[in-house]
């Protein structure tokens, strides 16, 4: 029984994976869907070792490596800095999940947490667990971002417990820029409603996909960060409602001074004209 060991990682929200297709001579227009596959023959002057190697890499900012050491995949990030600016310099991967795939020719299609496997190895196959390895990283991201976000917003619904409120329009735009950012991201970069275009014509490779996306729980996840996101667009929708509520008052006294210093200076000028 062969093994492929595969470790994804989560990068960044997006690479520019059309401009690294031009790099590596592939001809190609990737669409937002398909990820660009790297092979021996992209991998020779990168690796030393580049035979049996694979390397995905997904538009929403997530890799998958197959059968790489730790040191070949720094080697390879370091590399493809070089080429799209926007991958920031990676120490470590924060952001990673190991996973293994068996083949065994006399055994169907049996998918756990740690390991799925398949009865040949197949390029189609492959893609799919890539795929689903791909966007359950970059959900751990979005999740750990997202925490920290609903962080946020609870020291500020505690400072608003002692019944003050002190913050700008500046923060709240950005509070909700970030919130709308995790609900693109989720929806957009990273289709986690979408499955493979390879899943609508085979009918081995959708119940593939469909297993591990149970597995790893996908749906379950996205529903999450869904309801965590409507959940934070709602409560800024209060503190912007507290904030011009309290401009609102503010300018209501400054009105009301104005007239009095008006009314005041009205007398006084009054008096100062009869003596």
């Amino acid at each position: 029984m062969k093994s492929i060991k595969l470790l994804a990682t989560s990068l960044c929200n997006e690479i520019n994976i059309n401009r690294l297709s031009n790099h590596f001579g592939i001809n190609k227009k990737h669409q937002w869907d398909e990820p660009l596959v790297l092979s021996e023959e992209q991998l020779k002057g990168i690796l030393r070792l580049p035979e049996g190697k694979l390397a995905y890499i997904f538009s929403f900012g997530s890799m998958v490596f197959l059968d790489f050491e730790h040191h070949e995949i720094m080697d390879l990030l370091e590399y493809l800095k070089k080429i799209d600016k926007n991958l920031m310099p990676v120490s470590s991967l924060d952001y990673s999940d190991d996973y293994t795939v068996m083949i065994n020719s006399g055994q169907e299609f049996s998918v756990s947490n740690e390991c799925t496997v398949i009865p040949k190895v197949g390029e189609m196959y492959l893609e799919i667990i890539a795929t689903v390895l791909a966007k359950s990283v970059a959900l751990s991201r979005i999740e750990d971002q997202i925490d920290d976000l609903m962080d946020a917003v609870e020291d500020v619904i505690n400072y608003l417990e002692t019944g003050r409120l002190n913050i700008s329009d500046e923060k709240l735009a950005r509070m909700s820029g970030k919130i709308l950012g995790f609900k693109y991201n989720t929806l957009s970069h990273i289709m986690l409603l979408d499955k493979p275009e390879i899943t609508w014509i085979n009918e081995e490779s959708e119940n593939l996909y469909i297993a591990l996306e149970e597995q790893f729980e996908l749906g379950d996840r996205y529903e999450k960060i869904r309801h965590k996101t409507e959940t934070l667009l709602d409560i800024t929708e209060v503190f912007t409602s507290l904030v011009h509520a309290k401009r609102g008052t503010r300018l209501e006294w400054m009105i009301i001074f104005l007239i009095a210093f008006e009314i005041v200076l009205s007398i006084v000028m009054s008096l100062l004209g009869i003596y």
